[in-house]
């Protein structure tokens, strides 16, 4: 595994009781291997979305200069995904 630097962490008492059963059931053998294995997936889909915290802001700033969308409510949203599906558009 590498060099290991030791952390302090802050877990609601929810999630503190989620690593707690999941060691307990022995799906993981140590509480570490659990919030390790939660940092790995938080890790892998950070990377696999590939945008930054900057990028996001900038696309959400062209999404509201953009102006208002054609459809007034989601419900217009999936009748026109609906529509689209039937016709076989993308």
């Amino acid at each position: 595994m590498g060099q290991i630097d030791k952390r302090s962490i802050t877990l609601s008492s929810e999630l503190a009781t989620a690593v707690d059963e999941a060691v307990a059931t022995g799906e993981y053998a140590s509480a570490s291997e659990v919030v390790r294995d939660a940092l790995r997936l938080w890790k892998e889909r950070r990377d696999l979305l590939g945008y930054t915290v900057e990028e996001l802001r900038v696309l959400w700033d062209e999404g509201i200069a953009s102006g208002p969308g054609r459809f007034a409510s989601m419900d217009e949203i999936k009748a026109e995904a609906r529509r689209r599906h039937i016709a076989g558009e993308r």
